[in-house]
């Protein structure tokens, strides 16, 4: 058995995945709600579905923390402090944050805050600075090792450290970027990255005018962090939070990266993390959204092998829109299509993503076939009427 038994966090981006994370098995998940965070291009939750989120993941025995973790100007301060009051209200678990009006104004409430990776933690100094201030966990900076996350983790004195463990990874130090904003006006820490850096770049002589296209010309696009072959090694630390990154991700993104870690924290917990289960969920992570994996800077600064060579997802899995279920017999299990495009074929694995329903996948063993483009097909699970349908292909 672990000594300390790492949670996973998982992130979400509307009800569809909050409910795939609860299902796969995740400890805790976090989301932003309004402008207020750091990926206001992803839904995430109404501060009216807050109150049913909140209550049905604790009755799931999971944490709900909230990112308030963008830069915070003068005239937010009010907005924020209602935000925060609002949150405690609800049962709300934690505010992560790092911009100092938000730490206060938790002080002020009795709000239980976390320090965002933002803060560039990456010494027990800083963790014990954040500590004293009232903070209940601290999310270390990326760009931390092993050996430098066992240490730090070593001389807290209360706070719980949270790592991330999964997830796209940025070029800026902690995410702390101004690319965006100087050439779109969007702002990385406002939660509006356009991604320029995810570009390929040319180099010009501006007395010649020559060109010349840098080799792999995505040299400010990391990889993604992927950690599931070291995971041992991570829990070894004494971290308390594995953090998957992917607010701006699909349900399926965020069910299968759950899974896989949740199977690994296991095994891991039972002295069962073999080899071949290993290359197993490695393999499982590939057919969702990814740019490539590397292990970032576990090991140190990572060299040109950290690189991606591609602007898009390098997934082994992708998903082709089906249509809507029309309805749902409950006694026979057997749900209703209208098939809006494409065929439903003997062999397919379609994948059925809703609020309520979250993600859930089914070999089509057979089918009906009904006049008006409808289908009806045996599941082993509860669906409901207007989830939307995928078909699930190899590339």
């Amino acid at each position: 058995m672990l000594s300390n038994k790492p949670k996973i966090l998982a992130p979400v981006r509307d009800e569809a995945s909050f409910r795939a994370a609860v299902k796969a098995g995740a400890d805790a998940v976090y989301f932003g709600v309004g402008e207020l965070n750091m990926r206001v291009s992803s839904r995430g939750i109404d501060m009216e579905e807050l109150p049913r989120i909140v209550s049905e993941a604790h009755e799931r025995g999971a944490e709900v923390f909230i990112t308030l973790n963008v830069i915070v100007y003068e005239h937010e301060v009010d907005k924020v402090r209602e935000m925060v009051r609002k949150f405690k209200e609800v049962g709300v678990d934690a505010v992560i944050c790092w911009d100092f009006a938000v730490i206060k104004i938790c002080q002020e409430l009795g709000m239980t805050f976390h320090v965002s990776t933002q803060a560039s933690i990456s010494n027990s100094s800083a963790g014990h600075f954040y500590e004293d201030l009232g903070a209940r966990c601290i999310v270390l900076a990326r760009e931390c090792t092993l050996e430098q996350i066992k240490e730090v983790k070593s001389k807290m004195k209360s706070a719980k450290v949270e790592i991330f463990v999964h997830g796209a990874m940025c070029v800026s130090v902690s995410g702390r970027c101004f690319m965006s904003n100087f050439l779109e006006c969007k702002s990385a820490n406002r939660g509006e990255c356009f991604q320029p850096c995810r570009r390929e770049y040319t180099v010009r002589d501006k007395e010649s005018g020559h060109e010349l296209d840098v080799s792999n010309g995505f040299v400010m696009s990391p990889k993604d962090l992927c950690t599931i072959e070291i995971l041992d090694k991570l829990v070894d630390t004494g971290v308390d939070y594995l953090k998957i990154e992917g607010r701006g991700r699909s349900p399926e993104y965020i069910q299968t990266t759950v899974t896989c870690y949740r199977r690994a924290v296991n095994a891991i917990e039972n002295d069962e993390y073999t080899d071949e289960l290993k290359d197993e969920l490695l393999e499982q992570l590939k057919t969702v959204y990814n740019r490539g994996f590397s292990t970032g800077f576990m090991f140190g600064r990572p060299g040109h092998e950290a690189w991606s060579r591609v602007r898009n997802s390098q997934a082994t899995e992708k998903k082709e829109y089906v249509g809507k279920v029309q309805n749902y017999y409950r006694k026979t299990n057997i749900a209703e299509l209208k098939v809006l495009n494409g065929e439903v074929q003997v062999g397919d694995v379609l994948q059925f993503q809703g609020p309520t329903t979250g993600v859930e996948r089914v070999a089509v063993e057979n089918f009906e076939q009904h006049p008006d483009q409808e289908v009806t097909i045996k599941t082993e699970f509860v669906v409901r009427k207007s989830d939307e349908v995928y078909k699930i292909i190899s590339r």
